[in-house]
């Protein structure tokens, strides 16, 4: 029996939560998901900041959160909530508190609920270890209480709610010396502040657990809800992936992280931490929630009593390697060109490879697809010898001299009419495989195709067949997406895919888009692996969406950053625009460049503070020499072609 953290894995029903009150507006029970953001205004500044949480509302955000770093936001929160009212919006405001409890307190006075860090607001982070006995831990908690129950006893005197936000890169060096760096340190640090709600009979709370990781966001939640079902109190969920970035990057590990919540029917809100401005975020967020909202749904023939994957705990389904596909390899991606009338090399430029007639030389790019898959179509030309072809067995069987490198796409109920012999890849929908499981040998590839809008579910459904069988043969995830729409399609399969991909399912990913550029396909492909950790193609950049706290422009410099290190890639930078978004919300990151002030910047090499106080107009060369210091640096490459 699988651990209980969601209605069933294998039948998507949200998972109901005690209904909260955030002034009119309600969270979950019955209620619809809701969406919110956060504004990026100084909160000193009423107008921009008036004007900012407007254009949030008008694009349906439906709770609008501002920091309130010290007493002095804090109590201007009060002009800016008069305003909004005066001009006839009374949805709900939310203050951002990080290190100040008695900024909380003020605030709590003005707005309708108040989210609070556990890992900074009784403690400061120093990245100390520290050894603590029974005794000494439980003092500890006790200091806690003493410090969060006045904010706790005024929000419950107030009608107001609170959000316990917990987020994996803040946990407080108590959390980590005893835990580790693990989602379930990021539970038990939200339990210690829960449990003093509930010890003052306050329940009127919601919680999150951010991670920039989609894995550790994924299995913290999963781990939340698990223990919210066990002692019998389930309290609304915010989904979130924390610093997601910009543009396809933070789009794809949004749809990733929260789409994979949202498929096990976890959430009753939900915010997009784009690096954009927050009104972007907003229809974002409305796409994931419409996709994770099935309608074409056919129901599973049962529901398996175990898993084929561990909920709380990433690991790659052990599978058989079959040429460059399975056995630990690194996910393929598969360049779809069935749709093309004739295939030329220049269209394979889509799929990575740029050819130069003149040095007839082919220049491979970082993301460049494993294999192409051409239908019925044929090609006349020499193709780079690490790119692999997929065409339909037909066409396959009437070119026996290409089948060096050439492998045949054949319906799994078909196999039999192909020698067992041959490596095949055969095509499956996942409600079918039952009845053709005999036929896979084991030199096939299977690829898992669904058309139902609960195809997570019939996805995981397929891959515990494969478990009973003792059917270890790699498996092509192979998604269709008939959009024209760009945003919807990268969110799309981030959610499909990659729901698959967090829980260790799948050997690679094919994208059949007719109604998308092709680069688009790849990109996206690449894409979703990158932002599921399981293969990186470029540099990846931890970037935090900005808000009131943030110390320079953030969409500019992530801009000119990405512009002089993209090429850099497997490297991960992250840029925080200030200290409470600094070394610790970019945990993994290699590199750092955080607002320490007006004007200045301070660098780190991971966790570690390099250069401080350097001037925001020196910041990014001095990013880019720290780099070099560490000999991380390569120089882009000049295409020659």
């Amino acid at each position: 029996m699988f651990m209980h953290y969601c209605h069933n894995p294998y039948h998507q029903v949200r998972l109901r939560a005690i209904e909260v009150n955030v002034g009119e507006l309600k969270l979950g029970a019955n209620h619809p998901i809701r969406v919110q953001s956060m504004t990026t205004a100084d909160t000193l500044d009423t107008v921009s900041s008036v004007e900012e949480s407007v254009r949030m509302l008008e694009a349906g955000c439906e709770l609008v959160r501002l920091t309130a770093p010290s007493k002095t936001e804090a109590e201007n929160l009060h002009l800016i909530k008069q305003e909004l009212t005066a001009r006839g919006y009374q949805q709900p405001l939310v203050a951002d508190i990080h290190f100040t409890p008695n900024a909380a307190e003020i605030a709590a006075k003005y707005v309708e609920k108040v989210r609070v860090n556990p890992g900074n607001y009784a403690d400061k982070k120093k990245f100390e270890i520290h050894e603590y006995t029974d005794e000494t831990y439980q003092a500890e908690l006790v200091r806690i209480e003493q410090k969060f129950t006045p904010l706790v006893l005024l929000c419950k005197s107030l009608d107001r709610a609170m959000r316990i936000g917990t987020n994996h890169g803040s946990l407080s060096d108590r959390i980590l010396s005893r835990y580790g760096d693990t989602p379930y340190g990021m539970v038990a640090s939200a339990y210690e502040f829960i449990d003093v709600c509930e010890k003052n009979e306050y329940f009127n709370l919601v919680i999150s657990m951010k991670a920039s990781n989609t894995l550790v966001m994924v299995q913290a939640y999963r781990l939340l809800a698990s223990e919210m079902i066990k002692r019998n109190r389930i309290y609304p969920l915010h989904l979130g992936v924390t610093e997601a970035g910009d543009g396809e990057d933070g789009r794809i590990k949004s749809a990733v992280g929260i789409g994979a919540l949202l498929t096990d029917g976890l959430g009753d809100t939900i915010r997009v931490s784009l690096t954009e401005a927050p009104e972007y975020e907003i229809p974002v967020a409305r796409k994931l929630i419409e996709i994770t909202s099935p309608t074409n749904i056919l129901p599973l023939p049962n529901y398996p009593e175990i898993l084929p994957f561990n909920p709380v705990s990433f690991q790659r389904r052990e599978s058989q390697a079959c040429a460059t596909i399975g056995g630990g390899q690194v996910p393929v991606v598969i360049a779809d060109f069935s749709s093309n009338a004739v295939i030329t090399p220049a269209n394979l430029f889509a799929a990575g490879y740029i050819y130069s007639p003149t040095l007839d030389k082919w220049n491979i790019q970082d993301a460049a697809a494993d294999f192409i898959y051409l239908g019925n179509n044929s090609i006349n030309f020499e193709l780079p010898g690490t790119l692999r072809v997929l065409i339909d067995v037909k066409s396959w069987l009437s070119n026996p001299q290409k089948s060096a490198g050439f492998y045949p796409v054949i319906s799994l109920a078909n196999r039999d009419e192909i020698s067992s012999k041959q490596s095949c890849f055969c095509l499956s929908s996942p409600e079918e495989l039952g009845n053709h499981l005999e036929k896979l040998t084991s030199k096939d590839v299977l690829v898992l195709t669904s058309s139902y809008d609960n195809s997570v579910q019939w996805m995981r459904w397929a891959f515990t067949e494969l478990k009973l069988a003792n059917k270890s043969n790699p498996v092509i995830l192979k998604l269709t997406s008939e959009t024209d729409n760009e945003e919807t399609f990268q969110l799309e399969a981030g959610v499909k895919a990659g729901s698959l991909f967090v829980d260790g399912l799948g050997d690679g990913i094919w994208l059949n888009a007719p109604n998308q550029p092709k680069i688009t396909a790849t990109s996206t492909a690449f894409g979703v692996l990158q932002a599921t950790r399981l293969r990186t193609s470029k540099t990846e950049y931890i970037s935090c969406p900005s808000c009131g706290r943030t110390l320079f422009d953030l969409q500019e410099t992530t801009a000119n950053i990405r512009k002089r290190t993209s090429h850099l890639k497997g490297l991960k930078i992250g840029i925080m625009g200030c200290i409470v978004n600094g070394p610790g919300e970019m945990a993994d990151a290699d590199y750092g460049y955080v607002g320490s002030g007006p004007g200045k910047i301070t660098l780190y090499k991971e966790k570690e503070v390099v250069r401080k106080n350097v001037n925001t107009a020196e910041a990014v060369d001095a990013l880019i020499d720290l780099i070099k210091d560490h000999g991380d640096w390569v120089e882009p490459i000049i295409d020659p072609l």
